[in-house]
């Protein structure tokens, strides 16, 4: 097993990122919480692709959980992501704490609206205020030529691309397909969370989420696919946030049959919240 040596400094992450740019190769980010698993390494692999360099961030961002989240519980495993990564081909991964993102008197924060106010950021006061504050930080430490999210948390991904739009920030963002187990479930950090029973049942989520898309697709109307889904998964055992069909481009609700659109759900399952997505029309392959 090879570990890679982390960087933990934004001192010290810029003056390696200045020896690649003068040797001309280009940079692409992989901004994660840690805990990786395969959806962080298919990132990586579409990062390869993309950049000369690659660079990956491990940071449990404070800012974005709530105070009844699970900060403190959120899994870590800093020296199993090293050696991961370090397999995986990855040239650098930053490490900073806390104090190194937010050091003493930090102030500023970036704040939006309209992307941010449903969903879950309905159900997250805030957290798309932390999310957008961290992105911001790591894209101005890295000045990646690319960074690259998952298609998983298809909110976030908009987020992050509006506010590279609205503050002119030189970054291509890159969209990765979620990645799945073989029984469809969204592969997250937080599936550990899941007890074996509650496991067995998650896949029930994806199901779900795929028979809606399939009855828009045949010409039902939204509002009555939604209550057919959420009969489902309430009847399975999951407390649904919530069950919607919206615009993929601005999260605009969605009305009537529809041609092209984005299912998007959040349920618990348990204490676990899960999230997923999927487009209309469903892909082909």
């Amino acid at each position: 097993m090879t570990a890679i040596d982390p960087t933990r400094t934004v001192k010290d992450l810029r003056q390696q990122l200045a020896k690649w740019r003068a040797a001309g190769e280009t940079i692409a980010l992989v901004p994660t919480m840690g805990a990786i698993h395969f959806g962080h390494l298919s990132l990586v692999e579409l990062a390869k692709s993309k950049g000369d360099r690659v660079v990956v961030s491990l940071f449990v961002n404070p800012a974005q959980f709530g105070p009844r989240e699970d900060f403190a519980t959120y899994p870590r495993d800093e020296e199993g992501d090293l050696v991961k990564l370090g397999e995986a081909g990855v040239d650098l991964v930053f490490v900073p704490d806390i104090a190194e993102m937010y050091p003493k008197g930090f102030s500023t924060t970036v704040t939006m609206s309209d992307l941010t106010e449903g969903l879950c950021g309905a159900a997250r006061p805030n957290h798309f205020n932390g999310v957008a504050t961290v992105v911001t930080k790591l894209l101005w430490q890295v000045a990646p030529d690319v960074a690259l999210f998952g298609e998983k948390d298809y909110q976030q991904l908009l987020v992050v691309r509006r506010l590279v739009h609205d503050l002119n920030i030189p970054v291509e963002i890159a969209a990765a397909p979620i990645v799945r187990e073989e029984d469809g479930l969204a592969i997250s950090s937080r599936n550990a969370y899941l007890s074996p029973d509650q496991r067995k049942r998650a896949p029930i989520f994806y199901q779900t989420l795929r028979e809606l898309a399939q009855d828009l697709e045949s010409g039902r109307g939204c509002d009555s696919a939604i209550v057919k889904a959420r009969y489902k998964l309430e009847g399975a055992g999951f407390r649904v946030d919530y069950v919607t069909v919206r615009d993929p481009d601005t999260l605009k609700t969605l009305e009537g049959p529809v041609k092209r659109a984005r299912v998007l759900a959040a349920a618990y399952l348990g204490q676990t919240r899960l999230i997923d997505n999927l487009p209309v029309p469903l892909p082909t392959s």
